[in-house]
Order: structure tokens, then C-alpha cells, then sequence
């Protein structure tokens, strides 16, 4: 579309949103939020399509301005806690798909070099779990317990250690971008790599699927928020990298605010993940069947929440542009 058909389709709306604008504190925080949902649409449009023009610069200053006051007077109550995991999670999610897409791939083909590494060099495997954890574990394959590193230890203690150790990652990898998205990246190979190389192990000793229900009950959800963390991280990192039309200073900040929205809306899945682990997965006793299910089922809710359920924002988005 040509920039001046672009601002001939929506110059009305954008003179009813300055209206809007200079009666601000007279307008529900819904309608504000949806006029923020549109604007920034036409910006991401006139951004990608006539970077450096002044309609870019026109609709950065009006979203600026939006975002400002939303974020400098909304008071949260407990409705609006619900909100940020139903409206504003998966909204950021939907921006931000292209860098989640990136941190699936990034993890998927770390977990393939681990793999093929494993099974190319015998000292793989001890290289990346070290000598320790292989040890321990080939003993429980030979006592008949493979999974018995699940069911050590009190499940109340390991549920506060895994949870804490998990979220810690989580910020970790998200925190790494401050440093550029590369930074971010390089956590998520390092935690694939391990992953690729554990399940080898296992596959090698003729355990694979025991291994791939214990693990994925759990891991399902860890792995998922991981990945979902990279996203954050390799979100904030672009920011910095990429400003676009913003000062650097600017997108790196507004980047950040997306990569924390991320961040906190994956910690409820963290806490999951550390229950899973803690009061399931030592039950190896379990029929396949329900583990198995356990497993989809998790799989199902990531796959909605993180790219189903955004795709409502994104028809929104392009209805009203």
C-alpha cells in the first residue's frame, strides 16, 4: 500500500484518537487500551513499510503518549492480575511471535547437535552431565531404576529447589539479553545441548522411552518456559540491536518491558513444571497411559497459550487496521 493511500484510509480514526488523547482521564481504561492495540498496529505497519517517513514518526509520538499514561495510571486489582495472563501475556506473545519462533528453532537444533554429537564421541555425554551424574545414573540402570535421581529426595524440598532453580534459569536467560540476543541464545543452546545429550544416554542404554516419560513429564512444561524465556530475552536483545525508528535508548526500554511481561507470565508455568517433577515423575510405577497423557495434555496448553490463543490478538489487530 502506498504511504499517502495508508493515511488517507486512517486519518479520521488517528483525528478521533488525538480527541480521545486531549480527554484522556475522561476515557475506561478498555477503550484506551483498545485505541493502544490500534495504534501500534499502524506504527508496526508504517514501520515496516515507510521507515523514517513522518507518519512513522506522527504515530511513535501518539503510541508513546498512549503507552505512558496507561502504564503511569493503571492501578492493578485482583481482575486485572487476571488480565495480564489473559489479555496482556498472550497480546505481547503475538508481537513477539517471530522472536518465539527463533527461540523453538535455536533450542531445537542445540538438542539435535547433542544428539549427534553424543552418538559421534563417547566422552560427549560426560563431557556436558559430567562424571558424576553419568555414574550415579548407569548405577540406577543397573539396580533396575533408571529414574531413581526423581525419588531421593523429600518432595516438599524438591519442589522448592527445582521451582526456585528453574525460575532462576528462566531469568537468567531472559536477563542474558541485556547483552544482546546472541547473549540469550547461547544459554538456550547450552540447556539444548544437555537435553540432546541426556536423552542419547538413555537411548543408548535401551531406555529411551522410560526416559522420555519421566522426563517430558515435567519437561514439557520446563522446556516450553525456557524457550519462552529465550523469547523474552532474544526479544529485549533485538530491541537494543534493532531500534528500527525509536532511539536506541527507547526500543531497548520498550523491548525490556515486552522481555518482562514474558518473563512473569511464564512463572506460573515454572511452578507447575516444579510440582510435576517433584510429586509425578519419581512415580515411575505409574501406567504409560496416564503419564503419556499428562504429557499431551501439557503439550496442548503450551501450544494454546503461547501460539493459538495470541492468534485472537493478531485477527483483532488486522480487523481494525
Amino acid at each position: 500500500m502506498k504511504e499517502a493511500v495508508f493515511i488517507y484510509q486512517n486519518k479520521e480514526k488517528w483525528k478521533e484518537y488525538e480527541t480521545h488523547l486531549r480527554n484522556i482521564r475522561q476515557e475506561t481504561p478498555d477503550r484506551l487500551a483498545d485505541i493502544y492495540i490500534d495504534v501500534t498496529n499502524d506504527l508496526s505497519y508504517a514501520q515496516t513499510h515507510y521507515p523514517g517517513s513522518k507518519i512513522t514518526y506522527y504515530l511513535n509520538g501518539l503510541s508513546s503518549k498512549l503507552h505512558q499514561f496507561i502504564h503511569e495510571k493503571k492501578k492493578w486489582n485482583f481482575s486485572q492480575l487476571f488480565d495480564f495472563w489473559l489479555k496482556e501475556v498472550p497480546l505481547t506473545m503475538y508481537e513477539c511471535r517471530k522472536e518465539l519462533l527463533y527461540s523453538f528453532l535455536i533450542f531445537l537444533t542445540a538438542a539435535f547437535i547433542g544428539v549427534f554429537s553424543a552418538a559421534h564421541d563417547d566422552t560427549y555425554v560426560r563431557l556436558i552431565l559430567g562424571d558424576d551424574y553419568v555414574d550415579m545414573s548407569l548405577e540406577n540402570i543397573k539396580n533396575n531404576d533408571p529414574m531413581a535421581v526423581y525419588k531421593d529426595i523429600n518432595k516438599n524440598s524438591m519442589f522448592v529447589g527445582i521451582t526456585w532453580n528453574n525460575i532462576r534459569v528462566s531469568f537468567n536467560v531472559f536477563i542474558a539479553g541485556i547483552f544482546t540476543s546472541i547473549a540469550s541464545a547461547w544459554i538456550l543452546i547450552y540447556n539444548a545441548i544437555m537435553i540432546g545429550s541426556f536423552q542419547y544416554f538413555f537411548y543408548e542404554n535401551g531406555l529411551l522411552w522410560e526416559s522420555f516419560l519421566a522426563v517430558w513429564l515435567h519437561g514439557t512444561l520446563e522446556i516450553s518456559a525456557v524457550i519462552v524465556s529465550g523469547c523474552a530475552g532474544i526479544t529485549m536483545g533485538n530491541g537494543w540491536l534493532f531500534p528500527k525508528t525509536y532511539s536506541r535508548r527507547e526500543s531497548f526500554k520498550n523491548s525490556a518491558k515486552k522481555g518482562v511481561k514474558i518473563v512473569i507470565g511464564a512463572i506460573p508455568i515454572f511452578i507447575l513444571a516444579g510440582f510435576f517433577e517433584s510429586y509425578f515423575t519419581r512415580h515411575t510405577e505409574w501406567p504409560n497411559a496416564i503419564r503419556l497423557t499428562i504429557i499431551l495434555l501439557s503439550l496442548a496448553f503450551v501450544l494454546f497459550y503461547y501460539v493459538v490463543y495470541p492468534q485472537k490478538w493478531g485477527r483483532l489487530l488486522e480487523y481494525r487496521a
